[in-house]
């Protein structure tokens, strides 16, 4: 039997559901007896290298349960991205405390932060399951069907862009919206959930899994406005030309970089600037505007669905199963079964440790520039219930008298 100390954490940007994975992971492993302690890594892996934790052994149920239902990340997060030094550190905190289970909820980076501690820990024959919980609003970890968060970012842009449709067809114009995902577009495809009729909007989506050419862009957006007199766009903020350089560096005069010296592509709404501005010069159109959705769509609170809230929880719960039962290591995993259903496995960490998912080709149409019906019968049972519609006066119209008569 291993140690009786479990160590919860949470990683990458915040999601509306991923509170439901550590409380399920903290609720789960108080059946067990073999656990004497459950220990919250405060904002991340930073956090376990500053020993910083909060003991949730003497958290209430009842408020361990309010906050599963509020959505952010209620540990912290961290954007840092362990490299092996930085990971046997860990693995050091994890041994002084004699932590025996490690349950880290997160995207890419987190897999494969939860995969080198491992390795340290069979290195130094220290009894230790590591635990990968998954977590991302992009939807791109391999080996999923989908990821919990994504399901209630989705739910949010989808409604979004139903809103924005309502809108531009009141005061019609171009509008351009760019939705997060820096390599995977499933999230940007999501706007098409909250169309109704033939003629709403995004008129046109973008996402990264297709090469963008700001000449053909303005083109399409030419020929619909033409059309329909009125034009929405949904834009994925990780749009690259042909040679993958992102579409926000070819046309700002000046990017930011991250940490880790990549384009800084979210919080900021550069590239609907730098758009909207391209088709007011190009096109010579006057009503047109642009919007970035940004961090809004991680954590909305209101717009949570309910399927991605009991998965969520339930990959939680099963993190700790695999650990107590099993004496595995690795990480959960989401496969669909029937019409909708799911069942969760665990598989090993190289996986998907630092892998990508992006949209497979069957959910984006030969155009590249929309989605198809199997995207949209993926999607949909991942909202959950509940779904706003909007709806349309039929043109019932009255004939004219003045202007027939002239």
């Amino acid at each position: 039997m291993f140690h009786g100390k479990v160590l919860v954490a949470q990683g990458g940007g915040p999601t509306a559901v991923i509170n439901q994975s550590m409380v399920g992971a903290v609720l789960e492993s108080r059946k067990f007896r073999s656990v004497d302690l459950i220990y919250g890594a405060v904002h991340g892996v930073r956090g376990i290298l500053d020993e910083d934790f909060y003991d949730l052994t003497q958290e209430t149920t009842h408020n361990l349960e309010m906050v599963a239902n509020t959505p952010s990340s209620a540990l912290g997060s961290t954007r840092d991205k362990p490299d092996l030094k930085y990971c046997q550190e860990i693995f050091k905190v994890l041994r002084a405390h004699q932590i025996g289970y490690f349950f880290y909820t997160g995207g890419n980076d987190s897999s494969d932060t939860v995969r080198i501690v491992n390795d340290e820990a069979r290195k130094a024959e220290y009894d230790l399951r590591c635990i990968h919980i998954p977590k991302t609003i992009d939807n791109d970890l391999v080996e999923n069907d989908h990821t919990p968060g994504f399901p209630s970012a989705a739910r949010y842009v989808a409604q979004a862009f139903m809103g924005i449709n309502l809108d531009n067809a009141a005061l019609p114009g171009i509008y351009i919206g760019v939705v997060m995902g820096r390599h995977a577009g499933f999230l940007t495809a999501a706007s098409a959930l909250g169309k109704k009729f033939s003629d709403d909007g995004p008129h046109l989506i973008y996402m990264p899994e297709r090469t963008f050419e700001i000449d053909r862009f303005l083109r399409d957006v030419k020929q619909v406005y033409e059309r329909r007199g009125r034009c929405i766009v949904a834009v994925s903020e990780g749009i690259h030309d042909s040679t993958g350089e992102p579409i926000i560096a070819k046309l700002a005069k000046e990017v930011e970089r991250d940490a880790h010296g990549n384009v800084q592509l979210s919080g900021s709404g550069a590239l609907a600037d730098l758009l909207t501005q391209k088709v007011k010069e190009e096109l010579n159109i006057s009503r047109v505007r642009g919007d970035t959705l940004g961090y809004i769509q991680r954590s909305f609170v209101g717009c949570v669905s309910d399927v991605d809230q009991n998965e969520a929880r339930e990959v939680g719960e099963k993190a700790v199963q695999y650990g107590m039962f099993g004496d595995r290591d690795g990480s959960v995993t989401i496969k669909r079964t029937g019409h909708y259903s799911v069942d969760y496995e665990l598989v090993p960490l190289e996986l998907v440790a630092g892998k990508t998912r992006t949209m497979p080709d069957e959910f984006i149409t030969a155009s590249g520039h929309d989605v198809t019906d199997e995207f949209r019968l993926y999607l949909r049972p991942l909202l959950g219930k509940g779904m706003p519609d909007a709806h349309r006066l039929r043109p019932n119209k009255v004939p004219k008298i003045l202007a027939a008569g002239s």
